[in-house]
């Protein structure tokens, strides 16, 4: 009998995954706030993890692929056309961040336990 690693972690590591994705674009948009005509995106990563939960087949394509992004709107939209508010991407990024150590921190606990399953200590 072996250990199914997928259902033994749960959604941590799909978590850790679109964490990590959503830093990348997060990322690319702090890069860019001076470009003229760029406009920021992002994700939404409640819907990608509900899409997820729910066993879609479209959530393991955003796992994989890449999650579906939208356009931010701006607060203040600029005369150059660029969307990128370097606060308002700056806080995303640090609370992206705070997140992504979090859920590594539960994936971790799991695979602790698992490990104390397998050894048998306690």
């Amino acid at each position: 009998m072996g250990i199914q690693f997928e259902q033994a972690l749960g959604l941590h590591a799909d978590a850790l995954r679109l964490r990590a994705e959503r830093s990348k674009v997060l990322a690319s948009n702090i890069a860019n706030v001076s470009t003229p005509g760029f406009q920021a995106r992002d994700m939404d990563f409640r819907a990608s993890m509900e899409q997820l939960a729910s066993g879609d087949e479209d959530g393991m394509l955003a796992v994989s692929d890449g999650p579906a992004l939208g356009y931010r709107r701006p607060n203040q939209p600029s005369q150059d056309g660029n969307t990128v508010e370097l606060g308002v991407e700056q806080a995303a990024f640090s609370q992206n961040t705070a997140d992504f150590q979090t859920s590594l921190a539960f994936l971790n606990m799991k695979l602790k336990g698992l490990a104390k399953a397998i050894n048998g200590t306690s």
